[in-house]
């Protein structure tokens, strides 16, 4: 596999070898390659969660267990203004 790099990347690479952290052009990939793939791992991760912490609201809402979103933002105001209020004393 041949691949091109950027003249900023290939400075990059150098760098990394010239610090003495890797000792070669392909450790330096490897391990920017390791790190791109537990990246995506990470997302991948969190998207899952996010896709089941929507689900969760969607069965709440179909069962009619919602709150108008005005209130709630009135709520969550009214719960600021009281912490503003009790930080001014």
């Amino acid at each position: 596999m041949n691949v091109s790099l950027t003249p900023e990347l290939e400075l990059f690479i150098q760098s990394q070898i010239e610090s003495g952290k890797y000792a070669s052009t392909d450790e330096v990939i490897l391990a920017a390659l390791r790190a791109f793939e537990e990246r995506e791992r990470i997302y991948k991760g969190r998207f899952d969660e996010l896709r089941q912490e929507i689900m969760v609201g969607v069965e709440a809402s179909e069962r009619g267990e919602v709150v108008d979103g005005e209130i709630v933002f009135s709520q969550l105001q009214q719960k600021l203004q009281q912490l503003r209020d009790r930080g001014g004393e």
